[in-house]
């Protein structure tokens, strides 16, 4: 039968030879140009270390391929298909195509992470009171231990996500967490069996001034998959005890260390953090409290330490601390990680290959982040918590849902860096992308850089150079693998330090 409007059944491109676009754009070769994420360094023995920002790769270069590289990431542009070192360049990322937009890059990967719906972050405080008075503090002890109610709104939240969540983490914070024992006997083993349940990826972390973790206490928290510690020690009793006494004066040095070597003799899989804060005052004394924890702890990879300069955070003590200068503070973090690290500790490099794209935000700035009071108030931030108004989000109700104000909301998670230019231009933006700490562009007009754009080339140095020592030394310093030769050509070698 004839077709009278002469509609055609089959495409007449079908008859033409096909040429796929991926093809043509393989017929030409693009140019490359460096990433403007790269961040490079030197070591005295001429190594040459790169990182990019983006991806998070670190690489380190010998002395005899350091001019060839350089070349390479200072061009305007290269083929490329010039050489295997360029190809591997770019594979790392430190060449991008000419094409790339990489400001579009970060606004992407920003977007992306703030519009997760798989990934659930909660801070709890099982109790806002303490039973220390540390002379640092900020807080204000209003309120005991979690409500009734409250738990049962956390419990009902988390059953209603939990279909859809693929990460949930919980961190206990305070006043003292182990103050509100009874809402962590509760919700704790909750949380490990409904990720068991679903297949959630889940973890949970504490953060506990360690006087009450008895081996009882400890027991219970481990049975319930809390693995993850951060517990203070300022130096030795006489400087620890003036800077953490209990709420009554009284010292608390000795019940705190006695509980780490007791928690330190048993079998589980479990992560502690020491952390050690300093003023100007303490800081000159904390090297014989590294003897002590050497002699405790050396050798045990569940054992780290990490230093932190004590800053004025809104305390009625404020005015009297003793806080250590940007550069002074700088100084005696850097002598004090030498120092554990000849003492065979395991220390927190503050940096390490793999910090990319959001590895220096604020956990204040997801979407995802909660921190729920002993009341139910739902807050972002962990300094300002119910002091400021602009930090009570919204509270949380007890069928689990989250009455949420949506302003207050927005303006912890906004993209701060897209109003701002200078954050824009800057070398650090995918790690931090301008909310490092959303509080401190609050508080001042002053966009919140992290630590490490200033210190980034030294912790780039000092990471090498403890890895070069653990290789020639076998002694394990940090839980890193030790650097890898990857794409080795008759005329260079390339050291990956991370992947």
């Amino acid at each position: 039968m004839s077709n009278p409007v002469n509609v055609l059944v089959k495409s007449p491109l079908d008859a033409i030879p096909i040429l796929l676009v991926s093809d043509a754009i393989a017929s030409s070769v693009e140019r490359c140009s460096p990433s403007r994420f790269n961040v490079q360094a030197t070591t005295a023995e001429g190594w040459l270390l790169l990182w990019n920002t983006y991806t998070g790769n670190m690489n380190a270069f010998k002395p005899t391929q350091r001019d060839a590289v350089l070349e390479l990431i200072s061009r305007r542009g290269v083929a490329s298909d010039a050489s295997r070192l360029v190809a591997y360049l770019t594979d790392r990322g430190y060449l991008v195509p000419e094409s790339a937009d990489e400001l579009r890059r970060v606004q992407h990967a920003f977007g992306k992470e703030s519009h997760r719906t798989d990934k659930l972050e909660l801070i709890l405080l099982p109790s806002e009171d303490c039973n220390f008075r540390c002379t640092y503090c900020y807080e204000d002890f209003r309120r005991g231990t979690m409500l009734p109610e409250v738990r049962e709104g956390i419990r009902n939240l988390v059953r209603a996500r939990a279909k859809t969540l693929r990460e949930l983490t919980v961190n206990w914070f305070g006043g003292e967490p182990l103050y509100g024992m009874e809402a962590i006997d509760e919700l704790a083993p909750f949380f490990a069996e409904i990720a068991q349940e679903h297949g959630i990826s889940y973890f949970s972390h504490m953060t506990t001034n360690g006087f009450l973790l008895t081996d009882d206490v400890a027991q219970r928290l481990l049975a319930a998959e809390i693995t993850d510690f951060q517990i203070t020690l300022d130096g030795l009793a006489e400087d620890h005890d003036k800077m953490r006494p209990a709420r009554d004066g009284s010292g608390t040095f000795d019940t705190i260390y006695k509980n780490l070597v007791s928690l330190s003799r048993r079998p589980e899989d479990y992560s502690v953090v020491i952390r050690v804060n300093f003023t100007s005052e303490n800081a000159p004394k904390l090297e014989p409290m590294l003897e002590k924890l050497r002699a405790a702890f050396a050798g045990d990879n569940r054992f780290t330490i990490s230093f932190h300069s004590v800053g004025r955070w809104g305390g009625d003590n404020d005015a009297d601390l003793a806080v250590c200068g940007r550069d002074e503070a700088q100084h005696y973090r850097m002598k004090l990680k030498a120092a554990a690290r000849t003492l065979g500790l395991r220390v927190t490099s503050g940096w390490m290959p793999g910090a990319g794209v959001g590895s220096q935000v604020c956990y204040a700035a997801r979407p995802y982040n909660f921190i729920v009071g002993a009341h139910g108030d739902l807050m972002k931030c962990t300094i300002d918590l119910d002091k400021r108004d602009r930090n009570i989000v919204g509270t949380l109700s007890r069928d689990g849902t989250l009455q949420l104000d949506q302003d207050k909301f927005a303006l912890w998670t906004e993209p701060a860096f897209e109003r701002d230019t200078g954050c824009q231009s800057c070398h650090m933006l995918p790690a931090c992308q301008g909310i490092h700490c959303p509080q401190i562009r609050f508080d001042t007009g002053r966009r919140p850089c992290p630590g490490i754009r200033r210190t980034a080339k030294q912790e780039m140095v000092d990471f090498f150079e403890a890895k070069q020592a653990q290789q020639r030394s076998a002694v394990d310093l940090l839980p890193l693998p030790l650097p890898t030769y990857a794409g080795a050509t008759p005329e260079r070698e390339l050291v990956d330090a991370a992947n």
